[in-house]
């Protein structure tokens, strides 16, 4: 998976937890929880999500290499 491609599954998955983030105006080096105001819920939803559309396994240890936008496209990118 390239990074572009990774960019565009994280979006996908948003979609469908939170439609009125904008990627494109965040900040991909801060946290997707204060960038994009998402709960923990919406977290995991989007964890979920990603497991699903790649079959990955996200493990909680790994939660942190995901918290950041930039954070999850090198993390999936790494693991495909």
């Amino acid at each position: 998976m390239t990074s572009d491609e990774a960019r565009t599954l994280i979006a996908d998955c948003l979609r469908g937890i939170a439609p009125e983030v904008d990627l494109d105006e965040a900040d991909p080096a801060s946290t997707m929880a204060d960038e994009l105001d998402l709960d923990s819920m919406d977290l995991i939803s989007l964890y979920e999500a990603l497991h699903d559309r790649t079959g990955l396994d996200l493990p909680e240890s790994d939660y942190q290499q995901l918290a950041t936008l930039q954070g999850a496209v090198d993390y999936l990118v790494a693991r495909t």
